[in-house]
């Protein structure tokens, strides 16, 4: 058996053991409690409205494709799929890691599974954006990790939250609301970098999701953090319509484009 035919079964194994996992999470099989009500245990002014984790949905539907995609025979050896290697499938190990931790509230150990999954999930993205060839990639590869990516940017600043508050972190005499204003504009910075450098329409547009989930949800707590997050939209929207500007005049300059 070859190892791109290993790779590929993998992948199906490791996406499938992710849904059942979060199947059980959802379902409130580990530890008695479902996720939403874990996420709601500590109140955290990170986390934004229930709605917004819906995204799930459609982050799981696109990684479905991939899987799919992956999987065809004719895109056994594709070079963009190879360059993934085995990265997705970690990125799925550590998901359901985080998963057992996070519904035992060991949000520490869930800090470094969290961290596991952002690694990996940057070792595909920087592999594959672009260097699609096709529709297909674009779409199933490209842009499933793109969102996939946004959103666990936003989570692992999140679970970061998690961590400093269950320990009884004073934040150096700074306030929650001041914290969590510091975090939005860390979150935004580092979304506005990869949206400028990028051009990544769609992991902007996951973080601009989530902040307006934040706004929706802590404004009427902290109207300091509603305003921050609120501040922060225009600064990812603004960098990604800079460096769509700065390609578009290197074009037309005759310069040579950065791969997206």
């Amino acid at each position: 058996m070859s190892r791109d035919i290993l790779r590929q079964f993998f992948t199906i194994v490791a996406f499938v053991a992710t849904l059942v996992f979060n199947g059980l999470a959802s379902s409130g099989q580990l530890n008695g409690i479902v996720t939403a009500a874990v996420s709601d245990r500590l109140p955290i002014l990170f986390v934004p409205a229930g709605y917004v984790f819906g995204i799930w949905g459609l982050i799981y539907t696109l990684l479905l494709g991939f899987v799919i995609f992956q999987a065809l025979p004719r895109q056994r050896e594709n070079p963009l799929l190879r360059s993934i290697g085995y990265w997705f499938i970690i990125s799925c190990v550590f998901n359901a890691i985080w998963l057992v931790f996070f519904h035992y509230f060991q949000f520490a150990w869930s800090m470094v599974a969290m961290v596991g999954v952002l690694v990996s999930l940057i070792m595909v993205y920087v592999n594959v954006k672009g260097h699609a060839r096709t529709r297909a990639e674009s779409i199933w590869v490209v842009g499933a990790f793109s969102v996939y990516l946004g959103w666990i940017t936003v989570a692992t600043v999140a679970n970061a939250s998690y961590v400093l508050y269950d320990m009884g972190w004073d934040g150096f005499g700074l306030s929650e609301a001041n914290w969590a204003s510091i975090m939005l504009v860390v979150a935004a910075l580092v979304a506005g970098f990869i949206a400028y450098t990028r051009r990544d329409w769609a992991y902007s547009a996951v973080l601009v999701w989530a902040l307006v989930g934040i706004i929706v949800k802590q404004a009427p707590v902290s109207q300091q953090v509603g305003i921050t997050a609120g501040l922060m939209i225009p600064v990812i929207l603004g960098a990604l319509a800079l460096g769509w500007w700065m390609a578009r005049g290197n074009h037309g300059s005759g310069g040579r484009l950065q791969a997206a």
